[in-house]
């Protein structure tokens, strides 16, 4: 036996009263089904891009964005120059500070480090 109670009204049964222990048990099933979900959820939602530690810490700690995206990719200033467009002087330039880098040169190096243009962002 169960030890479930109905409550009918009109015949029909409308409500449910159930032991403790069994309602603890269902609660904890049901929070580990939503979470599930969830996670199948989110998974289903990964567009497969993650930042990692070493990159997020390395510009909390102050680093310019585009010389730590550079390094993780294990490009050379020389390399990436080439992909972007630009000379390696003038990615020199806005690796130390020196110069912002103007949106379309910025945009051209975020192609090709494989970022958006947000990553590349200094607040």
């Amino acid at each position: 036996m169960t030890g479930i109670q109905f409550i009918e009204r009109d015949g029909k049964r409308e409500f449910a009263v159930i032991p403790i222990e069994l309602f603890e048990r269902l609660s904890a099933a049901m929070e580990d089904a939503q979470d599930a979900a969830l996670f199948d959820a989110v998974r289903a939602a990964d567009d497969g891009f993650r930042i990692p530690a070493a990159v997020a810490n390395a510009i909390l700690d102050g680093e310019q964005p585009v010389k730590v995206w550079r390094e993780q990719r294990g490009l050379t200033q020389d390399a990436l120059a080439a992909r972007a467009g630009i000379s390696k002087p003038y990615l020199c330039q806005i690796e130390t500070r020196k110069r912002v880098g103007a949106l379309k040169t910025l945009r051209a190096i975020a192609e090709a480090l494989a970022v958006s243009l947000n990553d590349l962002h200094e607040a």
